[in-house]
């Protein structure tokens, strides 16, 4: 995790000033994802990086538990959260991939804009199968590189090794939804704005 979170560390401050791009993608995906939520509800977000979204669903929950890798991002959510007056958030420095599986089921997971930035998504997604209640919902969104850009497959390793690029996997949508299917999830929502655009889902493990 050092390596990584020293990469997004370095990036936390322009990141925190870069707008949303394809704003009207992002308001859809607010509102499909706050069609499934519940006040009683329990959320985990990972790679929450500086907390616009989990702030955004805070109102239409119970409680959000907000990780990333990077303490500067996290600062930056905290800050956002406290200027918002949401007090129903935990941030958390902390990793997916070594995170307790919990004592009470979350309701549902959100991995949004992070399952091509890791090393293993497979065991992500299947470790977040595990952390969900029957009936939970895992949200993502993924930049589906592998659609239209798959000479990133020879340049990720590069960017990689000079510090110029975090882990990148290079997917395309089939893909992406074959690994969410993989440990027994059901679709109930995809949606792909255009080629370019990043793959939203949606997806159920069954009751």
């Amino acid at each position: 995790m050092a390596a990584t979170s020293r990469f997004w560390d370095r990036t936390a401050d322009k990141y925190a000033r870069l707008p949303i791009t394809h704003v009207e993608d992002y308001e859809t995906k607010l509102r499909v994802t706050q069609d499934y939520l519940r006040p009683d509800m329990e959320l985990l977000e990972f790679g929450c990086g500086t907390g616009g979204t989990a702030i955004r669903h805070a109102p239409f929950v119970a409680h959000i538990r907000a990780i990333d890798f990077s303490e500067r991002m996290l600062e930056k959510a905290r800050q956002r959260a406290n200027e918002a007056g949401v007090e129903n958030i935990t941030f958390e420095r902390a990793d997916i991939t070594t995170l307790a599986i919990p004592d009470r089921p979350y309701d549902m997971v959100l991995g949004l804009s992070i399952l091509h930035l890791l090393k293993d998504p497979d065991a992500v997604i299947a470790k977040v199968y595990r952390m969900l209640a029957p009936g939970g919902y895992f949200v993502s969104s993924t930049a589906c590189l592998g659609d239209n850009m798959g000479y990133f497959k020879m340049l990720a390793p590069i960017g990689r090794a000079t510090g110029l690029l975090p882990i990148l996997k290079v997917m395309s949508t089939e893909e992406v939804i074959a690994r969410i299917r993989l440990p027994g999830f059901e679709i109930a929502h995809r949606w792909k704005p255009g080629k370019d655009r990043a793959l939203f889902v949606v997806a159920r493990k069954p009751a």
